[in-house]
């Protein structure tokens, strides 16, 4: 596979569905597959700790205004999501698990417009501008769920959200995610919660802690997610645009 490239098999299994494909309603896009590498190469890109601006995006990708705005409208119509679900639908049930993580937000990434209040999730976490990625994963270490907030947001406030459409045999978590609203909303659904107990509850859970061990496929998966450069460092302003980037890299990575 080319390193900013999509391999034929990869891009066969996304090509119809995509905007401006032959014969869909609407004009027809002059290259679909060199759009998409051209986003894949400015997230994946750029020196060590920062990635590339759009305006430095390699000629042969063509006009790069052109590919921001059609990402653009790729974002506010659903397009990258639609995929996402569409590939992340065939996911395990066995069990799955649920973590987030940090990234840095760029201070190019501030700014942006709050129109009506507008929440572009981007806070304060440890005196530094922040954005906080909140996955599910499943049995096989596929993201199934995704979700962005403010870096200084708990860890439990996507928890419930993210459950709403799927529902594993088991559910992994760690203590972070210890709270009787989820685990009695687990246990009504039929789903065994393995999440320890914190030290302050009165009565400890058992948890099954060979299961539990599992929960490292989410890490691995946030892993693979910063080997993006404008993941692990956001730069994006809007929250749909940050959040269609991370859909977006996690597509890549359920066709590998």
């Amino acid at each position: 596979m080319r390193r900013y490239g999509l391999r034929d098999d990869q891009w066969e299994r996304i090509k119809d569905l995509l905007p401006g494909r032959e014969g869909h309603v609407g004009g027809t896009a002059a290259d679909n597959r060199l759009f998409v590498e051209a986003v894949l190469y400015r997230y994946r890109a750029g020196i060590p700790w920062a990635g590339i601006p759009w305006r430095d995006l390699p000629p042969r990708f063509g006009d790069w205004k052109n590919i921001h705005r059609c990402l653009r409208r790729w974002c506010e119509s659903g397009v990258i999501e639609r995929i996402f679900h569409h590939l992340a639908a065939d996911h395990d049930n066995e069990y799955m698990m649920i973590d987030s993580t940090i990234v840095r937000a760029h201070q190019h990434s501030a700014g942006a417009l709050k129109k009506g209040g507008a929440d572009q999730a981007i806070g304060r976490s440890r005196g530094v501008l922040t954005t906080k990625i909140h996955a599910i994963c499943d049995a096989l270490g596929n993201p199934a769920e995704l979700d962005i907030t403010p870096g200084q947001d708990a860890d439990i406030t996507q928890a419930e959200p993210l459950l709403e459409s799927i529902d594993p045999d088991a559910f992994l978590a760690d203590k972070a995610y210890d709270a009787d609203q989820l685990i009695d909303r687990l246990t009504e659904r039929g789903i065994t919660p393995v999440i320890p107990s914190k030290r302050n509850r009165t009565t400890q859970r058992e948890t099954d802690f060979a299961l539990y061990r599992e929960r490292n496929l989410v890490e691995r998966f946030f892993n693979k997610l910063k080997q993006f450069r404008a993941i692990a460092t956001r730069y994006d302003k809007l929250k749909s645009n940050f959040l269609a980037a991370v859909q977006f890299v996690s597509i890549i990575i359920l066709l590998n």
